[in-house]
């Protein structure tokens, strides 16, 4: 518990400063609906300290722990088991800092790291150039619709269904300030992706199309018919990884002519976190390396010659460019972006493959033994770790009683699309190396007592 030796005349001289009238005046921004308009339900208004710890402690110890339950969750926070030795790293005295350094040059190992996670995440997603990471994926997916619209000189943005739903609304917040235009549709439960609706509207007014791969239901699209339509029509592709595992198993979007691969890191190195923190993966084509928002590290010589490494390209950034910069992220998950980039060293070419491999097959014997319930219906065959199912009625009860039963089986759609038809009848399970048989086995019998 942190105390916050804060007085009422320490607030009123912090608001003068920055010339608001209340604290309320900070939050003009945010819904009314979603601001508290009195206390938190359930805690009282006065306790001595020692209580205030072990109430905190009891509502704590509500929450339902990955590592002690059947886990099936995903749609772009996944488990995966991380090495200890991970965690020892990043814990050394010279790296245990969630932020990047202010005068770099003094921190090379710092910056080493960095420039080896840029090279590591530029040949996973199969570009030229990566940066040294960013706050999530959400926010690196609208950082990249921003940098198209300063490449294309456009402010229509194409969004694909299978789009994750939080991405969405991360972007549609931003666009609210910047003049965006964004094309949004909802997925519906069937088993390929949205790429027609996308080639149809690719026009000369169109900034970015923006792909999940593989999408919110696990579904996976071929991008190089999209790749060359919208550089028919001089806009860029952009595709969204959430799942960087499922990467050693299918193509980079790179690869497949993606100008811009931006993702979510936290699968590998990083553990859930209860949602965060998190780090972005964002990479690019080479002939676009000035527009790319966020720090990048780079390797040179010093004056006697030795290997060094600095920050470069950081001249496009908020602090420095205020109003002109090309990115108002001026940081980078820096402790975070270690962790990806010790799991994956650890791993290597070889065990990122052999790993992806185990997660595809744990994901098609869950599929098998789950469509063998009465009712059941899996809406498409082909995934990653990750795939939809059709249940036989709305997903979000069954998800509810199979949690009453110790086994967190899985995202119900209805959560993330709401009020909306037959999608609320959309399960999607992850399933990872980390799922074992017996835990397969506890998740049909429990979903099929669920549906009963």
């Amino acid at each position: 518990m942190r105390y916050l030796p804060l007085t009422d005349p320490d607030r009123s001289a912090m608001l003068g400063i920055i010339g608001a009238s209340s604290v309320d005046a900070l939050f003009v921004d945010v819904p009314a609906e979603a601001q508290l308009t009195g206390p938190i339900r359930g805690l009282p208004n006065h306790m001595p300290e020692m209580l205030v710890e072990r109430h905190f402690s009891e509502l704590a110890r509500r929450n339902r722990a990955a590592a002690y339950h059947p886990f099936f969750l995903g749609c772009g926070a996944y488990r995966h088991h991380v090495p200890a030795s991970v965690d020892h790293l990043i814990q050394r005295g010279e790296f245990l800092t969630a932020y990047t350094p202010y005068q770099p040059e003094i921190a090379q190992g710092t910056l080493q790291m960095l420039f080896e996670f840029q090279t590591q995440v530029a040949r996973l997603l199969g570009c030229d150039v990566a940066n040294a990471s960013m706050y999530d994926g959400s926010t690196a997916c609208w950082e990249a619709i921003g940098m198209a619209a300063r490449v294309t000189k456009r402010k229509k943005a194409l969004l694909s269904s299978g789009l994750h739903p939080h991405y969405v609304a991360v972007a549609q917040t931003m666009a609210r300030f910047t003049g965006d235009r964004l094309d949004v549709a909802k997925p519906s439960l069937v088993a390929e992706t949205d790429a027609d609706r996308l080639l149809a509207a690719i026009d000369g007014e169109t900034s970015c199309v923006v792909v999940q791969y593989p999408d919110i239901l696990g579904r996976i699209a071929e991008l190089n018919s999209l790749a060359a339509k919208a550089h028919e029509h001089g806009a860029l592709l952009i595709a969204v990884v959430t799942e960087p595992v499922a990467l050693g198993a299918i193509r980079a979007p790179g690869e497949m002519g993606a100008d811009i691969v931006v993702g979510e890191g936290q699968s590998l190195g990083v553990g859930l976190q209860f949602g965060g923190p998190y780090v972005g993966l964002f990479a690019c084509k080479e002939k676009f390396v000035r527009q790319m928002p966020g720090r990048l590290c780079g390797q040179t010589v010093d004056a006697d010659g030795k290997r060094g490494f600095v920050l470069t390209l950081s001249t496009r950034e908020q602090h420095i460019r205020r109003e002109k910069a090309t990115s108002n992220i001026c940081t980078n998950s820096g402790l975070c972006a270690l962790a990806f980039s010790i799991h994956l060293t650890l791993l290597g070419e070889k065990g990122l493959r052999e790993l992806a491999a185990l997660n595809h097959a744990r994901a098609c014997a869950a599929a098998a033994r789950l469509t063998q319930i009465p009712g059941v219906e899996l809406v498409n065959t082909r995934f990653f770790n990750e795939f939809t199912l059709r249940l036989p009625k709305e997903a979000r009860p069954v998800v509810r009683a199979m949690a009453d039963r110790g086994v967190l089986g899985g995202v119900s759609l209805g959560r993330l699309y709401p009020d909306d038809g037959d999608i609320e009848r959309g399960l999607v399970v992850a399933v990872t190396e980390t799922v074992s048989e017996a835990d397969i086995e506890t998740f049909a019998t429990t979903l099929a007592e669920a549906l009963a």
